[in-house]
């Protein structure tokens, strides 16, 4: 067995985990190049290589599986500069992304302006065609109108093609044809985007708009990902390259090219699924799950063991995506984030100071203060040895920084202004956790708070008070978590197939037949993977509502290809049930209306044995390393420091401290304790 790698790349920093053949987990940490993230993710193994004192492509030819998650597709949102795309549609529909179903961001701002257009106007072309609900040909395709869109479209400097048919996902026949009508004409078109292989459901906007942001990061993604297996390759690294998914699943990268939408806020989604595995581990079943980096603050509440998977009003970048994604929540508030004063009020983010210059105390040039900058002059972070003894903190341009942006102009000390953008970013982060906490009908005290990422560990134990948690799990990982938790994702496959009907109506061979063609495609879809068929979880759901609700939800269908009329009945009744767990209310008396089937297939992937090495001293005081002047609020205190790396099962820390691993410090406020367990967690008590 050789050695296996998780990359997760980050808006400031690219994380890697590795686990070693003998079993051992290596932390490593690089900047981002978020010009060619590609880069930072090969300097990454080259520095994991020399720690191991080999060569690349030595190491290279020993790893047996590399998974990354990568923010390819949220840089092209947030940016948007994705691919010229243009869009072919029913006639009749083609303002339909437009509408947004009245959806704004700014409800109290009647000029607040719409998104930025994936496909302007121009590049949206109606095409003569329609089915009805249920398939039947209502009016045949306008070939000629595709052949004469196709044309403007390639005019237009059109790169990627969307084509959203109303129906489609019942008859997928006219896109099919278009489909081959596109290459006929633009043989040299850089992706092709069918509505009902994206989002084979309705509602049309919902698939327009998906459809739409699949063609537009599509093409990028797939230069990305072809730019790091060549790279790969030529380092003589032979094995899968998997990628992170929203659903909280991996898969190859021929598999994402095609939905390529799936991509996006993958890389907080492995972290959940990091802290899972932990949280399972430590027999802690409900939690919130923080993620404090360089450039966001992620946040998801997992419950039961399980992360909430959103299903529906799942909007990223002002686009609406129809697709399950892990729900996590993100803001603009991590260790980068740029403290100013705006009308005499300091603000802290969303704007980032990310890798490049990065915080001014990184020395790279930076001028603006961050929240890094903040946490160094009160003394939580050491001057050397940061990030791994790769970096020297410079303190003093950090001061001068706060001085000069904070402190001056709100006529206070520099200890006070870093103190006050210490105190903001905290409330930032607890205000949008019980915001999140809020919408699931979650009491904060009656959960942990599992935080990782490479500041979590610092602002941990405030953000739990402000939020009334008394109980923390910060990992030993916990700085390149999000890289773990791709490392240990499963391979997942998550299809649908539509069938609008009354459950009464409903017919049960064609039922049994799209279930049955659900589970081919999986095994079609896992085939390349190489994962044993024994090792496949397959779990099928009917798609059900309300006659007049939007949004259905995911009825488990144990049965299988087994479904007969007894299993529909109990079908209904298990709807019934789960409409009022989820969402409050049920009408029992209504029939339910089955809108399609669903698989989720997980293929379980190896796991190492533990998630972090400890030391061997069970008594803290002897990894005692040193004191440093820190601030808790009232004056600077000298305050003990330990060595992490040297701490062992069972050693208890009593604040104020510091712990310093690697790439994060454990701070510790004087009303906060930690014990390091067995599984190589920090459980802290405030």
């Amino acid at each position: 067995m050789g050695f296996r790698v998780g990359v997760d790349v980050g808006g400031t920093f690219t994380d890697l985990i590795c686990v070693t053949p003998t079993g051992e987990i290596v932390l490593d940490k690089t900047p981002t190049t978020l010009d060619d993230q590609s880069t930072g993710v090969m300097n990454g193994l080259e520095q994991l290589a020399d720690r191991f004192g080999v060569e690349i492509d030595t190491f290279c030819r020993d790893l047996d599986i590399l998974v990354h998650g990568t923010t390819t597709a949220d840089n092209t949102m947030i940016e948007m500069n994705g691919a010229p795309t243009g869009l072919l549609v029913t006639e009749g529909h083609r303002d339909e992304i437009e509408l947004r179903r009245c959806h704004k961001e700014e409800i109290w701002d009647p000029n607040y302006p719409g998104p930025i257009p994936i496909a302007r106007r121009r590049a949206r072309i109606p095409i003569p065609e329609r089915m009805n609900f249920e398939g039947d040909v209502l009016l045949a395709l306008d070939e000629n109108a595709v052949r004469r869109g196709v044309q403007r479209l390639k005019k237009l400097g059109v790169r990627s093609i969307a084509v959203m048919y109303l129906f489609s996902f019942v008859n997928p026949a006219h896109e099919r044809r278009t489909r081959e009508i596109v290459l006929e004409e633009f043989p040299d078109v850089e992706h092709i985007s069918l509505s009902h292989e994206v989002m084979p459901r309705g509602p049309e906007f919902e698939r327009v708009s998906t459809t739409l942001v699949n063609a537009y990061v599509a093409p990028r993604i797939a230069t990305y990902t072809q730019n790091l297996q060549d790279k790969l390759r030529r380092a003589g690294y032979l094995g899968p390259l998997l990628i992170m998914q929203s659903t909280g699943g991996v898969m190859p990268p021929d598999y994402v090219s095609r939905r390529a939408v799936t991509l996006l806020a993958s890389g907080p989604t492995g972290g959940v699924m990091g802290a899972t595995v932990a949280a399972r581990a430590a027999g802690i079943g409900d939690f919130i799950a923080v993620d404090m980096g360089g450039t966001s603050f992620d946040i998801c509440l997992v419950r039961h063991g399980q992360p909430e998977i959103k299903t529906d009003w799942n909007w990223r970048y002002r686009y609406y995506i129809g697709l399950p994604m892990v729900d996590v929540q993100s803001v603009g508030a991590g260790g980068g984030s740029i403290a100013r004063v705006r009308q005499g009020a300091l603000l802290v983010g969303p704007e980032s100071a990310g890798s490049a210059p990065g915080p001014a105390c990184y020395g790279r040039g930076g001028t603006r203060p961050s929240v890094t900058d903040a946490d160094a002059v009160l003394g939580y972070l050491p001057v050397d040895g940061f990030a791994g003894g790769r970096m020297h903190l410079d303190v003093p341009a950090a001061r001068t920084a706060i001085s000069t942006h904070v402190a001056e102009p709100l006529g206070i000390d520099v200890t006070d202004a870093a103190w006050g953008i210490e105190r903001i970013v905290n409330s930032n982060m607890a205000n949008a956790t019980r915001k999140v906490l809020a919408g699931h009908g979650a009491d904060p005290r009656t959960l942990s708070l599992i935080a990782f990422g490479g500041n979590g560990a610092v602002h941990a134990a405030a953000i739990a008070r402000e939020l009334g948690v008394d109980r923390i799990i910060v990992p030993k990982a916990a700085p390149a978590f999000s890289a773990l938790g791709v490392l240990v994702a499963d391979y997942v496959v998550d299809l649908v197939r539509s069938y609008v009907t009354p459950l009464s109506q409903v017919d049960l061979a064609r039922v049994r037949d799209l279930l049955t063609d659900l589970l081919q495609e999986v095994d079609k879809e896992l085939d390349p993977t190489g994962v044993a068929a024994a090792d496949v979880e397959r779990n099928l759901y009917a798609q059900m509502c309300y006659p007049g609700q939007n949004f259905d939800m995911s009825v488990p269908i144990p049965e299988g290809v087994a479904l007969d009329e007894p299993g529909l009945l109990d079908l209904a009744e298990r709807f019934h049930d789960q409409h009022q767990t989820e969402r409050g209310f049920c009408f029992r008396s209504q029939q339910p209306l089955m809108r399609g089937v669903r698989v989720i297939a997980r293929g379980t992937t190896p796991k190492p044995d533990h998630l972090a090495e400890t030391g061997a001293l069970a008594d803290a005081s002897q990894a005692r390393r040193a004191t440093r002047s820190a601030y808790w609020g009232d004056g600077f205190v000298d305050t003990p420091v330990y060595d992490g790396t040297r701490l062992g099962e069972g050693a208890t820390v009593v604040g104020p401290a510091l712990i310093e691993e690697p790439f994060t410090v454990v701070v510790l406020p004087p009303d906060a304790t930690a014990m390091l367990d067995g599984l190589g967690n920090y459980v802290i008590s405030v």
